[in-house]
């Protein structure tokens, strides 16, 4: 089957195309790509996607969150890759090694030592969700008083129980605890690696959750429910988002009606048992409390 697993790959999705730019939108481009770190063919593919709409409401996700749970958590796209798939997501690095939060286009890594670092380009992630960001209603939230209470004030808002919806919350947190999770070895369990977690509480932070909402039904491929990352303002704290106690925090909401999954061609991926049902493994490891199945 060695031989095999190897002839096993999707189509190129991509197409070569050239084009002649008149020289101020040429000087244009590069001006905007030394100043943001994007490259020109990100510029540019951007642009058609925004003139085309194309991007906007689809949800791009690598791998499976019942993968991960039965610890099949080799990378197999680089970071560099993912902003051609958005510039706002969350996810996780190669053997587990800490949380991964991207926003803006800027891809972070929040490590179980407390660092966050700015992902090298050539890092690789096993799982990621992704979206292109652009915001379909606001609110404010004057109190929040918990995780579940964000939740409760958040369900309102979304349409639907059948739709994905990505979240952006910003301000200031009176107390937030959140969690990274150290680099395990191959084939480790999610519910042991989460049990290796570190938690940090911050006070008084200004900073940014990026987030989705899933539905029920995709708890085999997803992860139900609220799913938040922290990325503080001043890019020194970040990782997964436990709890929290806040005033005034400003929420966007985005609509994700088209979804895109992109599973791996790995051989771990393609001879692992998915059939099992992840529900309580990753209601455990997202909350870091014990939930029966």
């Amino acid at each position: 089957m060695g031989n095999q697993l190897g002839s096993v790959m999707p189509p190129d999705p991509f197409h070569d195309f050239h084009l002649r730019l008149p020289s101020g939108f040429w000087h244009a481009i590069q001006d905007h790509a030394a100043s943001t770190g994007v490259s020109a063919g990100q510029i540019v593919r951007k642009a058609i996607a925004e003139f085309l709409d194309l991007d906007h409401h689809t949800l791009w996700q690598l791998s499976t969150s019942s993968a991960v749970v039965e610890g099949v958590f080799k990378g197999s796209l680089k970071v560099a890759d993912l902003n051609e798939h958005g510039d706002f997501g969350i996810g996780t690095f190669d053997h587990l090694d800490g949380e991964g939060v991207m926003l803006n286009g800027e891809i972070w890594q929040a490590r179980a030592d407390g660092q966050l670092l700015r992902a090298p380009d050539d890092a690789m992630t096993p799982f990621w969700i992704a979206t292109h960001f652009k915001e379909d209603q606001a609110c404010n939230l004057p109190h929040v008083s918990s995780f579940e209470d964000l939740g409760h004030q958040l369900d309102p808002l979304r349409p639907s129980a059948n739709v994905f919806m990505a979240i952006k919350i910003e301000g200031c947190f009176r107390r937030i605890c959140v969690r990274s999770v150290s680099r395990v070895e191959e084939g480790t369990s999610l519910l042991t690696a989460a049990s290796q977690q570190k938690e940090f509480v911050h006070e008084q932070l200004h900073g940014t959750l990026v987030g989705f909402w899933s539905p029920e039904y995709a708890r085999s491929f997803n992860i139900p429910g609220y799913h938040f990352h922290l990325l503080s303002n001043d890019r020194c704290h970040g990782g997964h988002l436990l709890d929290l106690e806040a005033e005034n925090l400003v929420a966007g909401l985005h609509l994700e009606s088209d979804l895109k999954l992109a599973l791996p061609q790995t051989r771990d991926f393609l001879e692992a048992d998915l059939s099992g049902d992840p529900s309580a493994a990753l209601a455990s490891a997202e909350t870091g409390r014990n939930v029966k199945g």
